[in-house]
């Protein structure tokens, strides 16, 4: 009987390089991706990590790869609202979500990142984040705000320019400043201002509601007292004119203030001295007086309710902040800036208004000024389930009858024309010349490049009209 021949098990064919060619080109697509991405486990373990990850980062892949995200990218919100956490507790993806990031350098990094899950099934093993490096844009959107932006403070109208512009001669000098206006305007914002711009801006920023107290818990707030001068008085306590030594004090609402405080507040700002209540002491502090009212002081003054003496003290430098309804060259800046806040804050990708919404907006009248455009806004947040805030979305009392034109089409001071535009003019500027290039990459697509600079189409178009791209 022949032997019979015991066949080898077959081993694997090596694989062709048309194969290994295929096998090799997912990590090619995966590296070849200009956003950073990276996987996650069940456990926030990084399980993979891309070279443009590499590059925003800092960190090598296999420095990377098994480590907790969060020990790679290092942020404030890891810990407390990370995005890949809410996204794998909620099933919801996040988009175009703005954090900072620290690199290996131990840098700051702004990002914008995206969030969705891995799934096997109906099973979930995981998580996918893509983050890009949004430095540049951020810088771009310096220069074309820096014009229209001091501090939390934005105007693009004649009154705030002029405010703009006498803010640090004003920061610069010690002398006192009187800010008047309507309620909501602001007038809070530009005392931090002052006070900001300052060379107190190291030292305290002490903020009082002087229509909020009767003037014996006025006294004692800002003077202070002494153990044993009233019942209550158990020990020492600093006033807040001692508190603010060699910063900026802020008296809110000083024309609610009676004639009989009056006088003491007098004394302080030509004798540089308090008295505590209780103490036959004086105490010198050096303190910069900012004071803000939405009263006219000088009928006050004429009516014999508010001392002419404290007035000319108080009003050495006067600035006046007229109500939004008279600059509406501001609210489409404000828009954008309280889009961008609300966005940060909420973590919702809401980045523009509809033109119906932004017509509406632009037509109402704001008798509670800023603070209301700020709330109204903030409310279309709550209510707004998609990326642009309609009509709908806002209160009810900003939708008012329109003139008859409005019916007939949007109108032609807030809506851009057809794109895209013939003839490129003279660049007059570097953030002129960085504006078209975003447009260029993304071939004038307005919404793409509205999407790449991090703002509003309405404020794109706004700005390409500005800088002469549009007629």
């Amino acid at each position: 009987m022949k032997n019979k021949v015991r066949s080898l098990p077959s081993q694997p064919a090596a694989p062709s390089t048309q194969d290994r060619s295929a096998c090799e080109l997912p990590a090619l697509i995966f590296d070849s991706i200009h956003e950073g991405v990276f996987t996650v486990d069940s456990s926030f373990r990084i399980t993979s990590f891309n070279a443009a990850a590499e590059r925003i980062t800092g960190v090598p892949r296999d420095k990377a790869i098994g480590r907790k995200c969060y020990e790679v990218f290092r942020t404030s919100v890891c810990q407390s609202d990370c995005a890949l956490q809410r996204t794998l507790r909620t099933g919801q993806a996040l988009r175009q979500l703005r954090i900072d990031i620290l690199d290996s350098q131990m840098r700051t990094v702004p990002i914008e990142v995206s969030t969705a899950t891995l799934r096997e099934g109906k099973r979930w093993v995981g998580g996918v984040e893509i983050f890009r490096d949004i430095s540049e844009v951020e810088a771009l959107r310096q220069q074309l705000s820096d014009k229209h932006q001091v501090g939390n403070m934005v105007g693009a109208s004649p009154a705030m320019q002029d405010i703009f512009r006498m803010l640090p001669d004003v920061a610069a000098s010690d002398a006192p400043v009187l800010i008047e206006g309507p309620s909501g305007t602001g007038k809070e914002l530009v005392a931090t201002a002052v006070h900001q711009l300052s060379g107190r801006r190291d030292r305290a920023f002490i903020q009082v509601n002087c229509a909020a107290l009767p003037d014996a818990l006025l006294e004692s707030e800002l003077f202070g007292f002494e153990k044993g001068a009233f019942t209550d008085a158990r020990r020492d306590k600093p006033g807040r004119f001692v508190l603010a030594n060699g910063g900026t004090i802020f008296l809110d609402e000083i024309g609610d203030v009676s004639p009989a405080f009056q006088a003491k507040l007098l004394r302080v700002l030509q004798e540089g001295q308090i008295q505590p209540l209780g103490s036959t002491r004086s105490i010198q502090v050096d303190v910069r007086v900012v004071a803000a009212t939405n009263k006219d002081l000088k009928a006050l003054v004429a009516a014999e309710r508010f001392r002419e003496d404290l007035y000319y003290r108080l009003r050495v430098v006067p600035i006046s902040i007229p109500p939004l309804r008279e600059r509406p060259a501001d609210i489409p800046l404000l828009v954008d800036h309280f889009l961008r806040k609300l966005a940060g804050k909420t973590g919702k990708t809401i980045r523009e208004l509809t033109p119906r919404a932004l017509e509406t907006i632009c037509s109402y009248s704001y008798p509670g000024n800023v603070r209301e455009l700020e709330n109204g806004l903030h409310r279309a947040f709550v209510l707004c389930r998609s990326d642009q805030i309609d009509v709908e979305h806002l209160p009810p009392e900003w939708n008012q009858p329109v003139a008859a034109s409005d019916t007939q089409g949007p109108i032609e001071a807030h809506v851009p024309p057809p794109e895209p535009p013939v003839t490129l003019p003279t660049v007059r500027s570097d953030a002129d010349v960085a504006l078209i290039q975003a447009l260029e990459r993304q071939r004038w697509n307005r919404t793409a490049a509205a999407r790449e600079l991090g703002i509003a189409r309405n404020t794109l178009w706004r700005r390409m009209k500005a800088a002469g791209i549009l007629p």
